[in-house]
């Protein structure tokens, strides 16, 4: 899928484009390529002179290759962006080319954005530059924007994270964790610690991107100022993810030793049957020995009153056991 976006009266218009000759008739600040055919290529190669590298999506491409700039001025950033509105979170590849297109063509420059799915930071700006004129100027101010939408999408990311531990916390903190409980706990707690940690990837990789912009001398005054500021939001992200680890360790550490109490309830129960049965069984064995003269011949009450002893024997201790509230 090829789309154009364009600036007209200060907001930035969408066009999906389906031939060479529609290409033609715009002149886009933004063109964005979702899982680009043969023939897409094809028209950015022959319209804009760009031939986009067959490795732009790669994911094992080395982290130092990543952003560099070619000698005729391009400037190649591949970056991810988190996706976390699904069932299943991932970060996606997106290969950035800023292009300076011939004079003839452009008197700007155009930012190629190549990726094979879409990416819910680029539907957020979409929306924003629609409705707030001016909010965009020029490519490379779309890619900053890009970056901020992204800082942006990954600190709601967080807030849902936070939300989520909250009921979680509640859970274990009331006490009472039955096992099939602390299973599910022990779940969300997973989940949550994945996508924590893809977050703090996640804003690794635009502070390394957005620092590349900086150091290339691309951006104008104030261009430079908004990704000092992109930077230092994401600084403050990461205090917020340090926390949500230490959070999501102390609710693990909770859950499992909820779990070792209802382990050991087990195993006391059957620390205080054994014990309560250790009299009953030596009256047993005692009274079973092989005498020369066996009771039971001499009297007739012999078995009862071992069998009343033997009971006697284990409902006492079980009484003691109760009294201290060792059996609760």
């Amino acid at each position: 899928m090829l789309n154009i976006f364009t600036l007209v009266n200060g907001r930035l218009f969408q066009e999906e484009i389906e031939s060479l000759e529609e290409l033609s008739k715009f002149q886009p600040i933004w063109v964005d390529l979702e899982s680009p055919t043969l023939e897409e290529k094809r028209w950015v190669k022959q319209y804009f002179g760009l031939s986009i590298p067959e490795d732009a999506m790669d994911e094992d491409i080395e982290e130092s290759a990543r952003f560099y700039a070619e000698d005729n001025g391009e400037l190649h950033i591949r970056s991810d962006f988190l996706i976390a509105d699904t069932a299943e979170p991932r970060t996606v590849r997106v290969a950035f080319i800023l292009n300076q297109v011939n004079a003839e063509l452009r008197s700007k420059g155009v930012l190629f954005s190549i990726h094979d799915e879409d990416v819910p930071v680029f539907r957020l700006l979409r929306m924003r530059a629609r409705r707030a004129p001016g909010l965009i100027e020029d490519d490379k101010e779309v890619l900053l924007k890009l970056f901020d939408a992204d800082a942006e999408y990954s600190a709601d990311t967080l807030e849902g994270i936070y939300d989520e531990l909250e009921k979680v916390s509640n859970k274990v903190l009331a006490g009472d964790v039955t096992d099939a409980m602390a299973g599910e706990v022990l779940g969300a707690i997973a989940r949550h610690e994945d996508m924590n940690g893809r977050i703090r990837r996640n804003v690794m990789d635009t502070r390394r991107a957005v620092s590349f912009m900086m150091r290339s001398k691309m951006l104008n005054s104030a261009q430079f100022e908004e990704a000092r500021q992109i930077l230092r939001d994401i600084d403050s992200l990461d205090s917020h993810t340090a926390f949500l680890f230490d959070k999501i360790n102390f609710l693990m550490d909770a859950t499992v030793g909820f779990i070792n109490i209802n382990q050991n309830k087990i195993i006391k129960i059957f620390s205080v049957a054994s014990v309560a049965l250790l009299p009953p069984t030596l009256i047993a064995s005692l009274y079973g020995m092989n005498f020369k003269f066996m009771p039971e011949l001499d009297w007739s009450l012999g078995y009862p009153y071992a069998l009343a002893l033997m009971a006697a024997s284990a409902i006492v201790p079980m009484w003691y056991f109760r009294k201290r509230g060792w059996l609760k």
